[in-house]
């Protein structure tokens, strides 16, 4: 299941990954545990080409809140409300930064699958976690998978590919990213956020970097 659902382009890039997948998939459906986000949303990162890819956002694992966790780092389903504590941060700087409004008008909520159809990889090091459990599959194997993600990345866009790393686990990242333009700020939590993310632009600095390299700007609409 988690190697079919992702697309071809990223199939063909992670074959040699495939029995690990397989692994894990086992591994979930044996310990009958109810996961976040639901199996057939794990891979949702992986839905598009690996060639759109022109920003990655690397967070730590799902949201253990149930009905939160949508398969996109930092993201929930538009109907969420109030938003969890990091992703209101990140809307809060994201409005510091770009404005309090989107480019229709509307105002910024935490739905960030724009970004996503836009080449926006939200990615988490670890894909899924156990409902009402933060970090519940830390040693389950994922970081295996995701750290060649990230190598795939580096090798195959290069400069043309700008990795933003909130907090010190994702900036573990950084050797693997060397090839690629990296933004490293604190974690948006609530613990971390007045200790460099607020303030850090980190969306306007990542328009001036793709455009740098001739990529289009992302337009952070959410």
């Amino acid at each position: 299941m988690f190697f079919e659902q992702m697309h071809a382009s990223w199939q063909e890039a992670l074959r040699s990954l495939k029995p690990l997948l397989d692994e894990l998939e086992a591994k979930l459906q044996a310990s009958g545990d109810a996961i976040a986000p639901p199996m057939n949303l794990v891979m949702r990162a992986f839905s598009s080409p690996l060639e759109n890819v022109r920003v990655l956002i690397v967070g730590q694992d799902p949201y253990p809140t149930p009905g939160h966790a949508v398969g996109l780092s930092f993201a929930v389903a538009p109907d969420v409300s109030p938003l969890p504590r990091s992703l209101a941060n990140i809307v809060r700087e994201l409005s510091d930064d770009l404005g309090k409004f989107n480019t229709d008008g509307s105002a910024r909520k935490g739905d960030l699958s724009k970004w996503a159809d836009q080449g926006v990889l939200l990615l988490n090091r670890h894909l899924t976690t156990n409902l009402s459990e933060t970090a519940g599959h830390l040693d389950l194997g994922w970081a295996r998978f995701t750290d060649q993600v990230v190598a795939v990345l580096n090798r195959k866009l290069g400069r043309r590919l700008v990795s933003v790393l909130w907090g010190a686990q994702a900036q573990q990242l950084s050797a693997a990213l060397c090839d690629s333009q990296v933004i490293a700020s604190a974690h948006p939590s609530p613990l971390s956020a007045r200790k460099g993310f607020f303030g850090s632009r980190p969306f306007s600095g990542a328009n001036t970097l793709l455009q740098q390299v001739g990529e289009q700007p992302i337009d952070w609409s959410c």
